[in-house]
């Protein structure tokens, strides 16, 4: 389920930059930054799923995109990206894309980190 909600969050994430962009630069950035995470992903997967931090710590970067992104459009703090966290137009959009996808990325960090397996005592 980890791998799959991180799929969703790089397509999402592909689809927002080329669509949504409102700079050349940025949508390249991001881009890149999808490009490498999905490159990781997939070798993850075929690797039978050793090395788990590399695709939890790209979920990691972006929680915190998101979450900053968020911030950014409440007024909790300025870091002068506001371009970069407007999605499709709307303020209200934006919001709920923000809180979305930091949520998502943030329960997939949950779901790839490492368990320790449980003993059973009986």
């Amino acid at each position: 389920m980890g791998i799959g909600l991180v799929v969703g969050v790089l397509m999402v994430q592909t689809v927002a930059s080329l669509v949504w962009s409102p700079d050349a630069t940025l949508t390249g950035i991001a881009l890149a930054f999808n490009a490498v995470a999905a490159v990781s992903t997939v070798l993850f997967v075929r690797r039978g799923g050793q090395a788990a931090w590399v695709v939890a710590g790209w979920c990691a970067g972006f929680f915190g995109w998101h979450v900053l992104g968020l911030g950014e459009l409440a007024g909790w703090w300025t870091t002068g990206l506001d371009a970069a966290f407007l999605v499709g137009g709307g303020f209200q959009v934006s919001v709920v894309y923000q809180a979305v996808m930091a949520t998502a990325a943030g329960f997939a960090v949950h779901l790839l980190l490492p368990r320790q397996r449980q003993v059973s005592k009986t």
